[in-house]
């Protein structure tokens, strides 16, 4: 009898050895049985959709400066005699964390390199010393505009080199062109696509520097047909922001023109995004419009970033001043939106000064000097006195997003 329940109690472990108990809401499972994993149930995703319904929303950030000129007294102030070379790093070295911080950095470059070899001019035809590309791209820049009325001041020569050497800087330019069909460059950083489009009012007259059909795609010049249609294009390719880059205005005037608001808004309407204006040498007021449902931006001119235009040399002491603006997008993968969703206005001021190695350009990130004692004592009782002037005229035309 013994024997015989102890068989049973053998018949009965078998048993239960193959099939699953359920314990307070717990699923043990025996060895026979296999093991599905619940993730194995489900039909695998494409790793990218998986991380859009884990972060929703990315963002991106562009930095913007007006323009950068380099007038002969700037040329030869960056000259060291004993290495026979050029140094500009010195201007951005105030600026540079900026500029660096950014996603993708674009500046005016209101120049051409055209070559050392023929030598150095400002105004009014430049041609500036390959150096400052080195200093540029050090400074952090991506991208620099060659749509403006310096273009062809060394004729189609000096257009197609300056590319050139920009390119071999490893920075990409917009509004001027060696081939036909580039007029838009698209980037893309943080899963956020976006279109730069650039145009300028004009060349100072040299257009006959070039053929007739070079014209048509060399340099981009202002054209309301043009502009819907490459606007329309860079929606059509899919971007999530159009990025125009307009040299237009009235020099050394604070306030836009008529011509310049309504352009502004029409480019909006259109499908623009963000619109950086440069040519004026003074910083103007800037906009937040709403348009096709969505905040769009507008800044009317970025001033000088660095030049030698100054009230001693102008009478003019806002074309010492300038802005860097910072613009943080977020795209929505849920619905597929971009927007605007933060603007930083950074006022700066071009010092120059002399020392006993000879003069210096400086280009100042002024809150940084007002709020740091160790780089305020650096100043002068004159210059501390322009910055905090500079930065309120700054200020007073920006629109407070």
């Amino acid at each position: 009898m013994k024997k015989i329940l102890i068989a049973i109690l053998i018949l009965l472990a078998s048993i239960l050895s193959i099939i699953s108990i359920e314990n307070n809401g717990t699923i043990f499972h025996t060895k026979s049985e296999p093991i599905v994993d619940e993730k194995d149930s489900v039909e695998e995703l494409p790793e990218d959709i998986i991380d859009k319904t884990e972060d929703e929303t990315t963002t991106a950030t562009l930095l913007a400066v007006g323009d950068i000129m380099f007038h002969m007294p700037q040329i030869k102030a960056a000259y060291i005699p004993e290495l026979q070379t050029y140094d500009f790093t010195n201007a951005f070295k105030y600026v540079k964390k900026y500029i660096n911080s950014a996603d993708i950095s674009i500046a005016n470059f209101e120049t051409v390199t055209c070559g050392n070899e023929i030598g150095f001019s400002g105004y009014p035809r430049f041609n500036s010393p390959i150096e400052t590309l080195i200093a540029i791209k050090g400074a952090g820049f991506d991208i620099l505009n060659t749509a403006n009325n310096h273009s062809l001041d060394q004729g189609k020569k000096g257009l197609i080199n300056t590319i050139n050497y920009i390119n071999q800087h490893e920075m990409n330019n917009i509004g001027t062109y060696k081939e036909p069909n580039n007029s838009i460059l698209i980037e893309e950083v943080n899963e956020i696509k976006l279109a730069f489009l650039s145009y300028s009012y004009g060349f100072n007259g040299l257009e006959s520097t070039l053929m007739e059909d070079e014209q048509s795609y060399m340099i981009n010049k202002i054209d309301e047909d043009i502009i819907k249609e490459d606007i329309e294009k860079a929606k059509n390719l899919g971007v999530d922001s159009i990025v125009v880059f307009i040299h237009w205005g009235n020099e050394y005037e604070r306030e836009p023109s008529q011509y310049q608001m309504e352009l502004g808004r029409k480019m909006l309407e259109w499908g623009a995004n963000i619109i950086l204006g440069t040519h004026p040498h003074v910083v103007q007021h800037s906009d937040v419009v709403n348009s096709n449902g969505n905040d769009n931006f507008i800044i009317y001119s970025m001033g000088n970033f660095l030049s030698n235009q100054r009230q001693a040399t102008m009478g003019n002491k806002y074309t010492e001043d300038g802005v860097m603006i910072n613009i943080e997008l977020e795209k929505n993968f849920s619905d597929d939106k971009t927007i605007i969703k933060d603007i930083t206005y950074i006022p700066t001021w071009v010092r120059k000064y002399k020392e006993e190695e000879g003069t210096r350009y400086e280009i100042l990130p002024i809150e940084d000097f007002l709020e740091d004692k160790r780089l305020f004592i650096q100043l002068n009782n004159n210059e501390r006195a322009r910055i905090d002037e500079s930065y309120s005229d700054t200020i007073d035309v920006m629109f407070e997003y």
